[in-house]
């Protein structure tokens, strides 16, 4: 799989997402075999680079590469100067976000608003492809189908960025009026991926190995990114890549692995954020991971209340040694909740 220059491992992205795909996660996830990794997005608004919550996402400290950062905003020229700092700052991909629903952000016109105005979308496409050039780093884009049904202009945009020198694109199959209700179409992916020389990955509903290869066949991507389902099952990237290689689903998990693995994601995040500020964000990450499972909710609500990082580690190592003595590997979704309740749904 090939973005400009860069070659990576396999076809498995992790999605960008805003207060979840940070370091630590992004880590986890290339550990448990995702190939690519883009980070949160990064304003192009300045003056907000000094906010702790900024220094977070800029810090690559110990990931490996290709470090891929997103960056927003609606001013060409300001998206520009963000591409070049953020490469300043060791970015070896730029990523433009056309794809955030968020309220807040398209407010400002910016994420997926941007699909509605295709001149500014196109301005700021030559504006960061053009300041990435000189430094031989590529552009991505990532996109929705477009802002509603009636204006599905994916395939047509996706084409002009192309032209204008971006290395690849990723299209979630929904429009920005669904967010993320309904069900992802891949029909739309692939028209884009008809269009277009460079790969095209799909994004959207992917939760199981097999919804991966029937993804895949639907729109014809070269790759597939993964958001939501890895917020639940980090280690989904290596179920998908066996069933990809081989057509067989591999089993579930070994309990300690997944022990062991949330713990090192736990340390990682406390390392990062500080035990402050860390152990309170760790508690989404720990939730996520164990709310299907047997006693989950307990453990979520006994995190919820801890204060310390030791404390935090100690609940989740203590709730994983207990789990793996009843079931030696991860029981599945139905498995664990007496076969009537699927894991909810969550909102990136």
């Amino acid at each position: 799989m090939q973005i400009g220059p860069i070659t990576l491992p396999n076809r498995l992205f992790v999605a960008p997402m805003a207060g979840v795909s940070d370091r630590p996660f992004r880590m986890l996830c290339r550990r448990l075999g995702a190939g690519h990794a883009v980070g949160e997005m990064l304003t192009s608004q300045r003056h907000l680079w000094g906010s702790r919550k900024t220094s977070h996402r800029i810090d690559h400290r110990g990931e490996p590469g290709p470090i891929a950062v997103q960056i927003a905003g609606v001013d060409p020229q300001a998206m520009a100067d963000t591409a070049r700092e953020a490469i300043d700052r060791g970015a070896q991909i730029v990523d433009i976000n056309m794809g955030c629903p968020a309220k807040k952000v398209c407010d400002r016109l910016a994420g997926s608003a941007l699909m509605r105005d295709e001149r500014l979308a196109l301005a700021i496409v030559d504006a960061v492809v053009a300041a990435c050039a000189s430094h031989g780093v590529p552009v991505t884009l990532k996109m929705r189908t477009g802002w509603d049904a009636a204006q599905r202009n994916a395939p047509a945009l996706a084409l002009a960025a192309e032209s204008a020198g971006v290395a690849m694109v990723a299209v979630h199959g929904r429009t920005r009026e669904q967010r993320y209700s309904g069900q992802a179409e891949f029909d739309t992916i692939a028209e884009v991926k008809s269009r277009l020389r460079i790969p095209v990955v799909a994004n959207g509903d992917i939760d199981s190995p097999r919804k991966a290869a029937a993804v895949l066949a639907a729109s014809g991507a070269d790759a597939l990114m993964i958001g939501r389902a890895a917020q639940r099952r980090p280690w989904i990237f290596r179920e998908i890549a066996h069933f990809l290689a081989t057509g067989e689903e591999l089993p579930p998990p070994a309990t300690a692995d997944v022990g062991a693995w949330l713990l090192q994601h736990l340390d990682d995040h406390h390392a990062l954020y500080g035990e402050h500020a860390g152990v309170r964000s760790a508690r989404k990450h720990v939730g996520w991971a164990v709310r299907a499972l047997p006693g989950g909710e307990g453990l979520r609500a006994l995190v919820n209340a801890l204060d310390t990082a030791a404390a935090q580690r100690h609940a989740v190592a203590s709730f994983f040694d207990q789990l793996a003595a009843a079931w030696p590997r991860l029981p599945a979704a139905n498995d664990a909740a007496g076969g009537t309740r699927e894991p909810e749904r969550l909102a990136a």
